[in-house]
């Protein structure tokens, strides 16, 4: 209704009064030091820049066991001890049960696209806090911060369980089916056993040339069972780029749909368009970027062959990505497209305040709050009845936001 979409957006301007540096103040303004901001180096391309991938962790064995102790802790970024590799996983769940496989691959994930972001951005570390949640579950948050290449990138891992009231579900799935027999297993208890675990991600780059990048992929599962259809996984991988770059942006896509064809030839186009259509930011009519792909309530197939397609999708996040940041992280530009590139981190903040899932989802079910909107960026704009400039750089990549197009 109107009078409930006004009280979002109320709510995100008041988030964003609480959560964000907005771009005014000394701290903000640190990348701006001259009108020529950067000076040019010699252009990267995207093939000379293929082996970021963290090789060097696939070799490790990451083994997660039960978290006994609560509280945050700060630790080296490449820390991979058995204090630190704790699950959250319930000591019922086996180690070859779906829930334990999905959960030691996210965090296999998370360690090597952290320790390829560390390689690109050359100077800060990311530090990971490791948190508990009463009533079952936890996390680990790794966040780099002030970065050379990087103003804020963080990889989230969280594994929760408990007991979740019916009216959540709906916040969980779209799908009427999952919530019809979500309600008739419940049996009049107003709750149902659930699991949840998922990886989530956002990389905010300096140079306005260098795209923001956004990934999460989920497992959902009530009462333990594939059997009664109330599993599923979502997920996606999405780019937001300031300014439009044609080869930059067939780059990420065509990788994902390499990805998406090795599975099925029908996942690409049909995630795209689910991507295209998730991340609209309503009140604006136009996109939060030039998308990727999304899927979710995913459980028509055998739930091996979606996590497979799922891991695969979490392996080719380094690929699809990192070779664009280093195509244009020292690329020259001015104030005003510094400017630019804040009020779409604006555009970033609106989208995930409103209309996101997944925080939806974390903030109702009494979430971490520091976890879930990790997602948002250190700084963004916002000008009162902004116009971008007929014929600019501007006005292209908007047209781009306001009607997406097909890449191929």
């Amino acid at each position: 209704s109107e009078m409930t979409m006004a009280a979002r957006i109320f709510g995100v301007v008041a988030a964003c009064a609480v959560c964000l540096t907005i771009y005014m103040s000394p701290e903000g303004n640190r990348d701006v030091q001259s009108p020529a901001i950067t000076k040019a180096r010699t252009p990267t391309t995207l093939g000379a820049f293929s082996r970021i991938n963290g090789a060097s962790l696939r070799s490790q064995k990451y083994s997660l066991q039960r978290s006994l102790k609560g509280g945050a802790v700060d630790v080296p970024p490449k820390e991979v001890s058995q204090s630190l590799l704790q699950t959250m996983l319930r000591p019922e769940d086996k180690s070859d049960s779906l829930r334990s496989r999905f959960a030691e691959n996210i965090r296999r994930a998370q360690l090597e696209i952290c320790n390829a972001i560390e390689e690109l951005d050359g100077g800060a570390k990311f530090t990971e806090d490791a948190w508990d949640r009463e009533g079952g579950g936890g996390g680990r948050t790794r966040v780099l911060a002030k970065g050379n290449v990087f103003e804020k990138a963080g990889v989230a891992l969280s594994i929760v369980y408990g007991q979740m009231p019916l009216k959540a579900i709906s916040v969980a799935t779209e799908d009427p089916e999952i919530i019809k027999r979500a309600t008739e297993l419940a049996q009049g208890t107003e709750k149902l056993p659930f699991f949840v675990a998922s990886i989530s991600s956002v990389m905010h780059p300096r140079n306005p040339f260098a795209p923001t990048m956004h990934f999460n992929y989920r497992f959902f599962d009530f009462d333990n069972s594939t059997e009664n259809g109330l599993w599923w996984f979502g997920g996606g991988t999405d780019l937001t780029p300031s300014y439009l770059n044609v080869e930059d942006i067939q780059h990420f896509h065509g990788t994902l749909k390499k990805t998406c064809d090795k599975h099925d030839p029908e996942y690409y186009p049909k995630f795209k368009a689910w991507a295209d259509r998730y991340f609209k930011i309503q009140h604006r009519g136009e996109t939060r970027g030039v998308g990727g792909i999304f899927f979710d309530d995913f459980n028509n197939k055998d739930p091996e062959d979606i996590f497979a397609f799922s891991k695969d999708c979490l392996d080719s996040v380094v690929e699809a990505y990192t070779p664009i940041v280093a195509k244009h992280k020292d690329d020259e530009f001015t104030q005003k497209q510094k400017d630019w590139q804040q009020m779409r981190r604006g555009r970033y903040v609106e989208f995930n305040l409103v209309y996101d899932r997944g925080t939806t989802f974390g903030l109702r079910t009494g979430g971490r709050v520091e976890s879930i909107l990790m997602s948002l960026p250190e700084s963004a704009r916002w000008e009162y009845n902004h116009k971008v400039e007929p014929g600019s750089p501007e006005e292209e990549m908007l047209e781009v936001f306001k009607n997406p197009r097909d890449w191929f």
